[in-house]
This record gives C-alpha cells, structure tokens and sequence, in this order.
C-alpha cells in the first residue's frame, strides 16, 4: 500500500497527499500517474486502475492544491480564495465515477478525471456545507493532514491518534522523563 487514509473522509485524505507542508521538501506522494492510480484503487473510489497519465496527474496536483486552500480558508475563517473555488467547480461540474451494482457489491468504474470529479464533488459538500464548521488540521506541528472533527465535544486534536497523536503523546512523555526519542522511520 502506497497512500494513508487517516481522515476517513476521501477529498481531505486526498489534500494529504502532499505531507509534511511546512517543510523545505514535502513529501510528494502523487509522483507518478501510477501513484494516483494506486491513491484511486487503494481508497475505494476507484475499482481498477483508471490508466491515469500526466495530464491527470496535473489535474489531481491542482485540484489538491484547491481543496487544501478551501480547507484552511474555512478553518482560517477568511473569504474562499476565488481560482481555489473556480478549480475545485470546474472539476465538480464534471462526470462522476460510476456506480454498478455486481456480485461482490458496489462496482465504482471510471476515469482518472472521473475520480477528480467525484473529490471535487466531496469537498464542495464538506467546504460549503454545515461540516466546515468541523474542519481542523492536525495539532503535530510537522503534519498538516486536515480533517473532520466529529469528536464528542469536538476536542479532537490529531488527524489520527495510531501516528501523531502517539507521536505527540510520546514526545510529550520524553520531555517529562528526561529520555531520548527512539529512531522513528515512519515519521512523515
């Protein structure tokens, strides 16, 4: 498996793909056509490969880009930046993945423009929808995963508790108890 899906919701999964924002080099997980197609397959959005190329993986680059700058406009509470907005429509306005029903359950078929369409679609509900209000990003200060708080209380502070919210937990615990941190080779 190539990608991570901490937030459960598929566009804000989608925006992580670019991790670690804040940094010199962040790291790049659509390098490739075959890595979107990977992201589509692994997810669920897609059920095979869509045969994604170079222009698709430009679209996906952009459209992330957009869907990032909504979700942190809506957390900032500032206007939605207009070419983000115009971006992320553009895709929406256009054919969805398609839905079969076979054998083994729901079939999604589709192209890689398709797959971007459907994303599109998400965030626009989740952007302009009653759940922006629920819109947070990570409190790890190298992640920059966004997510839904659905939290009772809406006090959840990581984008996922098994990677930064152990991470931070841990650190924390270290700090206290004067220890070195262990090498850690899934750090994002």
């Amino acid at each position: 498996m190539h990608h991570a899906f901490p937030c459960g919701t598929l566009p804000l999964d989608f925006a992580g793909t670019l991790r670690a924002r804040r940094r010199a080099a962040p790291a790049e997980k659509l390098g490739t056509p075959e890595l979107l197609d990977a992201w589509f397959t692994e997810s669920g959005l897609l059920a095979a490969p869509s045969g994604a190329d170079a222009v698709d993986l430009a679209s996906a680059r952009e459209l992330r880009e957009a869907i990032y700058t909504l979700v942190t406009a809506r957390i900032d509470g500032v206007q939605l930046p207009s070419a983000a907005v115009s971006v992320v429509n553009d895709q929406a306005a256009c054919l969805p993945v398609g839905l079969a029903l076979g054998g083994a359950g729901v079939l999604r078929t589709g192209t890689a423009a398709q797959g971007l369409a459907s994303l599109a679609r998400e965030a626009v509900a989740i952007v302009g929808g009653d759940e922006a209000q629920l819109l947070r990003e990570c409190g790890r200060p190298e992640c920059t995963q966004v997510y839904l708080d659905r939290s009772r209380g809406r006090r959840r502070e990581w984008c996922a508790m098994r990677t930064c919210g152990n991470r931070v937990k841990a650190a924390a615990f270290r700090a206290r108890h004067g220890t070195a941190p262990a090498n850690d080779p899934t750090s994002s």
